[in-house]
């Protein structure tokens, strides 16, 4: 694994430390390495794991494109990257070895957690990954071997129990642009995110030496987890250079983007006002001066469609961008990779599964009634779209009320339904997955085309980690690198 071998944690550290007149707060031994306050890393770390990804909103069914065809509306992609190794993990790594230098269990903790964040989404993504040695080039392990998903999942549980056991809520954390240093804050993220995990391996009964259900009960029940939105996960921008919202000034999102029926129609259906936040008028809307809450005013194109039909569309006038806040605010929202509402409808899906006791319904309402708070604390001007709205009136509606005495398949569906709603370039890919092990919401799909499993690996794995990469292949999927092979934790 090339890509890994050695370790790159001063990129970003030069704008970080720019500002600082005091160079003494980076000391370098000429009988050492060269030392950085972990405070340094954990900014240049979290600004990296918290971008907005948009490649999943066509997957997901939440955009489409209308200037070519676009391999993830389409379902057709190949590899991915492995450059999380160089771009994400190598700088958590070093900051958990500064840390350690200083006796700092705090950013130890935080480490952990981010080492899980980013070993979980790569896992998800391909399947088997370097894991034990898969960070660890600076020890002369240039051709990591593979660890199963199984192995993989099991340990970043452990990671995030180490983590949740280490952190001192009593410590300030300097650098912290997630939650200004409140470690209390961090703790309940960590554990929040094990919930995460776990219930993202429904499918499983067990994974390595926890059982599923049992863990969930047990963290659940006696860890602290996040209680408002106040404890997002997220990253909040600003109006300075490098930390602008990640779509700001994309020329794609003013020009050839637009909103998938899908999606839009859910809101529609339902007279939800979040789809004014997410999408703009049609042009034939705005020509005729609809109000900006006429639901009328709204339309899609069918991301199963050719491209070429959607782009008709907008010769006739009837098809929605994607809402100009997102590619003209340089702030915006902010990005999370776990919220407040996320984690309620976890909460509500356990409990739906019997997982946990309680009311499913309650963790559905407060997950929704989440979503709204969000959007109406960090939207501007949403006056001009939820004035006289009243979420708990939305709650009683036909296609939104919950049923607790409902079978399992209702309840999933509605859960699942909801929780996609609040996901528009939040929580990057999350729904996607929800979808494959759920089968909610029910996504379009062309004829004679499955969604995809999973990613092939990176080209330079098969160059510079082939026998490797090999063996993984031969365990997990007969030797086959296919985007359709089903891995274990779909199994």
């Amino acid at each position: 694994m090339k890509n890994i071998i050695k370790s790159v944690f001063v990129v970003g550290i030069l704008s970080l430390t720019a500002c600082e007149s005091n160079l003494d707060t980076i000391n370098e031994n000429p009988n050492d390495k060269a030392s950085v306050d972990p405070k340094f890393l954990l900014t240049y770390v979290s600004s990296n794991a918290f971008q907005v990804n948009g490649d999943n909103m066509y997957a997901s069914r939440m955009m489409i494109g209308t200037d070519g065809e676009n391999v993830y509306q389409y379902l057709k992609w190949s590899d991915a990257s492995f450059d999380t190794y160089t771009k994400g993990l190598l700088n958590t790594v070093k900051m958990m070895e500064e840390a350690e230098k200083i006796n700092n269990k705090n950013y130890q903790a935080i480490g952990k957690f981010y080492r899980a964040y980013y070993f979980f989404n790569l896992s998800l993504k391909f399947g088997s990954i370097p894991y034990t040695e898969g960070v660890n080039g600076e020890s002369g392990i240039t051709q990591p071997k593979y660890d199963s998903q199984e192995t993989v999942m099991a340990g970043i549980l452990s990671e995030l129990k180490d983590a949740n056991d280490l952190i001192n809520s009593n410590d300030k954390i300097e650098g912290d642009i997630i939650y200004s240093g409140d470690a209390t804050k961090w703790k309940k993220l960590i554990n929040s995110f094990r919930l995460k995990i776990l219930i993202t391996m429904s499918k499983k009964t067990t994974v390595g030496n926890y059982n599923v259900a049992t863990e969930f009960a047990s963290i659940a029940g006696s860890q602290p987890l996040m209680t408002s939105i106040a404890d997002n996960g997220e990253l909040k921008f600003a109006d300075v250079a490098d930390s602008r919202y990640s779509m700001f000034n994309n020329s794609g999102y003013g020009s050839s983007l637009y909103m998938a029926d899908y999606f839009i129609n859910l809101f529609k259906d339902r007279q939800d006002p979040r789809l004014f936040t997410f999408a703009a008028q049609t042009t034939g809307a705005k020509e005729l001066g609809k109000p900006i809450t006429d639901f009328s005013g709204y339309n899609g194109g069918n991301p199963v469609s050719p491209y070429s039909d959607n782009a008709a569309l907008i010769t006739a006038k009837n098809i929605s961008k994607v809402n100009d806040r997102f590619y003209k605010d340089p702030t915006n929202e902010p990005s999370s990779v776990l919220s407040y509402s996320e984690l309620e409808f976890i909460l509500a899906e356990a409990t739906a599964r019997g997982w946990i006791s309680g009311s499913a319904k309650t963790h559905y309402d407060n997950a929704i009634k989440a979503s709204f708070t969000f959007y109406q604390t960090y939207v501007k001007n949403p006056g001009q779209y939820f004035t006289g709205f009243n979420v708990n009136n939305y709650l009683a509606t036909p296609l939104v009320v919950y049923d607790n005495s409902a079978t399992l398949s209702a309840q999933l569906e509605k859960i699942m339904t909801q929780k996609y709603m609040t996901m528009f370039h939040q929580s990057q890919w999350t729904s996607y997955y929800d979808y494959l092990r759920t089968g909610y919401p029910n996504f379009p799909l062309q004829s004679g085309v499955s969604a995809p499993f999973r990613f092939r690996y990176p080209q330079s794995e098969y160059n510079y980690n082939n026998t490797n990469l090999k063996a993984a292949l031969a365990s997990q999927y007969g030797g086959n690198d296919n985007i359709n092979s089903k891995p274990w934790w779909l199994q």
